[in-house]
């Protein structure tokens, strides 16, 4: 790294073979893995921890304080896992005294003018499309699509495996593996196709169709639905991982389109 058009703090560690394009200011307290590439005009603040091999495109700005009127200036980071990609003018806020951090996992795709607020956790291989916004507290999983201008609502958890469609409002808990869509947000299906890709055979899919038929379209509450998975089903580590996402749900977990539960 040699470009004397950007500015980057004495302080900070940058491996070698990162490349900073001109205009970039990088602060104090900051960290860059190996053959990571920062754009022009991308902002860095202190408390940054960049992966290696990721891509930050211009108009970036991570690590700025959280916007929390109950941040007090604590030390905190935004962690970015190897080989993510953050596009044009996203923006990442440190953590708080909640988690002392912000989170995205490895091999992520943030579009264009996403926003992630303080104290979020990002599992790996997640996409968040372009306007996606997440506000403080959330829980990602892994292989987590959200379409454009998705807005999740803060404490909310989305399980692995998961898709939200374009435009929709989050404020319920959407469990790991299905399809979201719909005002108010409801369960519209497993995410086979996603499944599929990721090599998920067709019993396994089927199984899993079988556990939310259950859930979502008998007419039982979630309790009731629980019970009787946990009774009826084989247990399976899908299986177990969709009865314990329920379980530790704090905001209840969305609807069925056609629940009355």
């Amino acid at each position: 790294m040699n470009q004397p058009l950007a500015y980057v703090h004495p302080g900070a560690k940058i491996a070698k073979n990162v490349v900073v394009e001109p205009f970039t200011t990088i602060h104090n307290n900051v960290e860059i893995g190996e053959g990571t590439w920062i754009g022009s005009n991308v902002t860095i603040m202190e408390g940054a921890r960049i992966g290696k091999n990721c891509n930050i495109f211009p108009g970036s700005v991570i690590s700025a304080t959280p916007q929390d009127l109950k941040y007090n200036g604590e030390d905190t980071t935004v962690i970015i896992g190897d080989n993510t990609t953050i596009r044009e003018c996203a923006t990442i806020n440190k953590g708080t005294s909640d988690r002392m951090k912000t989170q995205i996992g490895k091999n992520c795709l943030i579009m264009a003018y996403c926003h992630v607020a303080h104290d979020c956790i990002v599992g790996d291989n997640c996409i968040f499309s372009n306007n996606t916004t997440l506000a403080g507290h959330i829980n990602i999983g892994d292989n987590v699509v959200l379409a454009g201008f998705v807005a999740v609502h803060q404490f909310v958890s989305v399980g692995d495996h998961a898709f939200v469609t374009g435009g929709s409002l989050v404020r319920k808990d959407v469990p790991p593996y299905v399809k979201a869509a719909r005002e108010p947000l409801s369960y519209v299906g497993i995410n086979s196709i996603g499944l599929r890709r990721r090599g998920y055979s067709t019993d396994k899919i089927r199984e899993i169709q079988n556990i939310y038929r259950i859930l979502y379209q008998k007419s039982y509450n979630n309790t009731q639905a629980s019970r009787i998975i946990e009774a009826e089903m084989e247990a399976t580590p899908e299986r177990d991982e969709i009865l314990q996402f329920i379980r530790d749900s704090q905001r209840g977990i969305m609807k069925g389109y056609f629940s009355t539960n």
